[in-house]
């Protein structure tokens, strides 16, 4: 896998394509989603960049992960760790934490690949639900300002 600068709007993008990847198929309510609540924006990416970054992680998948017997690929613990790794500062942690269970819920169903990630995501980054949802919170409030004193300067 090629590698981001930590706390990168390409590094937390690729861990959203991990998380829309991680049932093996992209759901349509999951593009939905990227479009109606702005995550793309939110990650400081535009919809080409997450484009680019969805197909970079795409390909460094082909030649990183191993298939299993269903024939969908699978990275290893260690790769995802090291994905996950690229994201340092907890605020953003929590608010790509965030990102991610709103992209394994837009289908309303919590796949077994799914649930591992965001399992793993919360082990490595040390976050349980009530940090995640208060921190990413926090973060939008902040967002929203810069939003609003950018708009008004």
């Amino acid at each position: 896998m090629r590698h981001y600068p930590s706390d990168s709007s390409e590094a937390r993008g690729r861990i959203v394509a991990l998380a829309m990847m991680a049932d093996g198929a992209i759901d349509p309510s999951e593009l939905r989603l990227l479009d109606a609540e702005q995550t793309i924006a939110r990650l400081g990416l535009d919809p080409d960049s997450f484009d680019r970054v969805f197909y970079d992680f795409c390909t460094d998948m082909l030649g990183t992960a191993h298939r299993v017997s269903s024939g969908q690929l699978e990275l290893d613990t260690d790769t995802i760790d090291l994905l996950l790794d690229e994201v340092r500062q907890p605020q953003l942690r929590a608010a790509t934490l965030r990102t991610m269970l709103d992209i394994v819920h837009a289908d309303e169903q919590l796949a077994g690949g799914e649930a591992v990630l965001i399992a793993r995501a919360m082990k490595c980054w040390s976050l349980d639900l009530h940090q995640v949802y208060m921190l990413a919170a926090s973060s939008r409030q902040t967002l929203a300002s810069s939003i609003h004193r950018a708009a008004h300067a």
